[in-house]
């Protein structure tokens, strides 16, 4: 393992680190043909050409926009605008709109393999996007602009004023409903009034956060339950025994709770009001009494029901959100005990995910940090979890400033 850092708060650092995760990849990600890769195994070799999956392709556009803003390199917004041009092609539904699920690329051409349409998705071509617009590729606004009245047309309900999770091809919507699709469709929509400044952006990423983080918490003291049925009444058993489900687990995410809290910090950035950092402070709260493990260090992935750990394996994104929670909370609270999780929460990642030998962040430890799968990126990482935190939070901080420091 590499010395620490002298300041794992500083904003160089966090620039710095964010570059290196995505110089794993390099060139040997892009696919000439179209788009770029979605597997590689922990030495950065790829391991499936063909299959790509929607959340991959949109998460690409979002880390090569990052990296395009923290090092000012053509090459990134060249690649953000390949990879959204591929997403707009290849994962296009051109018969009944929308976009696959997951489908086949060979030489260049795409074959849809889950035709499925899911709100999770719509979620992250508005975030691509909102990320392209930002740094000006062309066509960008307008894909952001079509995407939001796609998913207004077919997936918002105003009685609940939420978002449903999935429809099938023809847009017939299925009875499950999930917090996790509003979540990511918040984090786009605020992405989104950033990059054209369009309030009704930030409207409804308003309402969706009201709609999960308060309203719905309520009736469980405050906790984010992840699954609902199409009358956003709990369904308790959901996945239950399914592990297998990387965008649906069963039981409490304190990774969802962090996240939530970091989006209420920068929806207060825009739209202040007083709940939204009290809440924010809550579920982080709860989170890390929770979740966080005094003996091997991280936060465990899930909790159930009764507050006892149901899955205390350490994934990378919880552990990418977390500190992305905590940096945001102490620099919008002057909270010495946020810095004090960010740091603890750097220290633990530092030792345990981030690949110094290979580079990037491994996926998945187990509880006491062995590393279970040679698959550093499956479909849906590419990094997009470490590589927007260190950006999430590079973005809070004056220039030389630090997350370790008072200010």
């Amino acid at each position: 393992m590499r010395p620490e850092p002298l300041d794992f708060g500083s904003r160089s650092f966090l620039r710095e680190h964010a570059l290196w995760v995505t110089g794993f990849y390099g060139e040997q990600a892009v696919d000439p043909s179209g788009g770029l890769y979605h597997y590689f195994l922990d030495d950065g070799r790829v391991y499936d050409r063909v299959n790509r999956h929607l959340v991959s392709a949109t998460r690409w556009v979002v880390t090569s926009a990052i990296a395009h803003e923290l090092s000012g390199l053509p090459g990134f917004k060249q690649r953000a605008a390949h990879a959204l041009e591929f997403v707009d092609t290849a994962f296009k539904d051109r018969q009944g709109g929308g976009y696959h699920w997951t489908v086949r690329w060979e030489q260049g051409r795409s074959t849809p393999v889950d035709r499925s349409k899911h709100m999770y998705g719509l979620a992250f071509v508005m975030l691509a996007s909102a990320r392209a617009a930002r740094i000006g590729v062309a066509g960008a606004a307008e894909l952001l602009d079509s995407t939001f009245e796609l998913a207004e047309r077919h997936f918002f309900e105003p009685a609940a004023q939420l978002y449903a999770d999935e429809a099938g091809p023809d847009w017939t919507l299925a009875p499950y409903r999930g917090q996790n699709a509003n979540m990511h469709a918040c984090e786009a929509l605020i992405a989104a009034f950033e990059a054209t400044g369009q309030a009704r952006y930030l409207n409804r990423a308003e309402a969706l956060a009201e709609g999960i983080t308060v309203r719905l918490a309520a009736a469980q003291n405050g906790d984010i339950w992840e699954h609902y049925r199409s009358d956003w009444t709990p369904d308790w058993d959901y996945n239950r025994h399914d592990r297998s489900n990387i965008f649906r687990p069963w039981g409490y995410q304190p990774g969802h709770f962090t996240e939530w809290a970091k989006l209420l910090c920068q929806l207060d950035a825009h739209l202040p009001k007083p709940w939204h950092l009290a809440r924010a402070r809550q579920l982080f709260d709860r989170a890390w009494q929770t979740a966080w493990d005094g003996v091997h260090g991280g936060m465990h992935y899930g909790f159930a029901p009764d507050g006892s750990i149901c899955d205390a394996d350490k994934y990378h994104w919880v552990q990418a959100e977390t500190l992305a929670a905590a940096g945001v909370l102490a620099v919008a609270t002057n909270n010495q005990a946020y810095r004090s999780a960010y740091l603890a929460q750097w220290r633990y990642c530092w030792a345990h995910f981030v690949d110094h030998d290979q580079g990037a962040w491994f996926r998945i430890l187990t509880r006491d940090n062995f590393n279970l799968t040679r698959e550093k990126s499956p479909a849906g990482k590419v990094d997009y979890h470490d590589i927007g935190a260190c950006y999430d939070l590079w973005r809070v901080l004056p220039e030389n400033g630090s997350i370790n420091r008072a200010g």
